[in-house]
């Protein structure tokens, strides 16, 4: 299986660099000085389930240098997709499966007006990885795992090969015969933790102490149930609840990249957030104060802090 890995931080970072040393024909694609130190150094992970370093890996800033591969795991930040879904079409034949592993539900859907439903492997992943510095991605925890599936819910070649190749690489996975309704479950808790950590500036295990930010917390969670149930995602009707029982399990000093971001000054990705429920909210006739609220309240930091 021949493999591009559109994305080289976090996320495209720690899943390529597992499945290169699994063996597997992986290039990534990455840019600045993530790029140069790779080059330099190789691609080190930093995890909690053991160090690694792939050594002297296929690594260029320009698709066109690949050709068409057999997988594109697309692991871009949101502001950063249609650019880089441009940016591919090299790498794309008439076989080519693209998995997203970005955050929110609009990202397929891009992917989709370019290329077609049937390229599109619909995927979420859970991981807390990041850049700790150029070269270098650090895993926290031990939470690595990927769902995948066909939009059809078919259990097809590409999927299971797939599969096999997470298995082989060390990668906990799932295919999935409802993905759509795996992404917007994730989407719900992940539009939850973002916008309170982030407008609250606090972890979780304070959002959920307070009375105030705990309504917060399911009211921006209940109104993305709202909006996706309008889309026709079948939740189950105590879905919300369960979402915050289990951030009641979750780490007190646990937050969200959206909060890391603004804090150091970062661009946000709250308009493909919160930001995407207020806008699908209004075009379906569906309230979403809440949401809209955080969006308009980040959105003056959206763009990050000018150097």
């Amino acid at each position: 299986m021949k493999i591009a890995i559109m994305g080289s931080g976090g996320v495209g970072g720690y899943f390529g660099a597992k499945l290169a040393t699994a063996g597997y024909d992986v290039t990534f694609i990455a840019r600045g000085t993530h790029l140069q130190a790779i080059r330099r150094d190789g691609l080190r992970i930093r995890s909690p389930l053991g160090d690694l370093v792939v050594r002297q890996p296929q690594i260029t800033e320009r698709p066109g240098d690949v050709g068409p591969v057999d997988l594109v795991l697309f692991a871009v930040k949101l502001w950063d997709t249609e650019s880089a879904a441009e940016a591919i079409e090299p790498l794309i034949g008439p076989g080519t499966g693209i998995l997203s592993l970005q955050n929110g539900v609009i990202k397929d859907e891009i992917l989709a007006d370019r290329f077609g439903r049937s390229a599109v492997i619909g995927g979420v992943c859970y991981i807390a990885a990041a850049i700790g510095e150029p070269g270098v991605i650090v895993h926290t925890g031990t939470m690595q795992k990927v769902v995948f599936g066909e939009y059809d819910g078919s259990r097809s070649k590409r999927v299971t090969r797939l599969f096999d190749a997470c298995s082989k690489a060390g990668i906990e996975s799932e295919i999935s015969n409802d993905i759509r309704r795996a992404i917007w479950e994730k989407f719900v808790f992940l539009c939850g933790l973002s916008a309170t950590t982030a407008t609250t500036r606090c972890p979780i295990g304070v959002v959920r102490s307070h009375a105030p930010s705990r309504h917060l917390l399911v009211s921006v969670m209940g109104e993305v149930v709202a909006v996706g149930g309008a889309e026709g995602v079948a939740f189950s009707p105590d879905f919300v609840e369960g979402r915050l029982r289990f951030c009641d399990q979750l780490p007190h000093d646990m937050t969200s990249s959206m909060h890391h971001d603004l804090e150091r000054g970062n661009r946000l990705e709250v308009a493909w957030l919160s930001g995407d429920v207020s806008r699908r909210g209004a075009r379906l006739g569906v309230e979403v104060p809440y949401n809209t609220a955080v969006y308009d309240i980040l959105a003056v930091h959206a763009a990050g802090r000018s150097e």
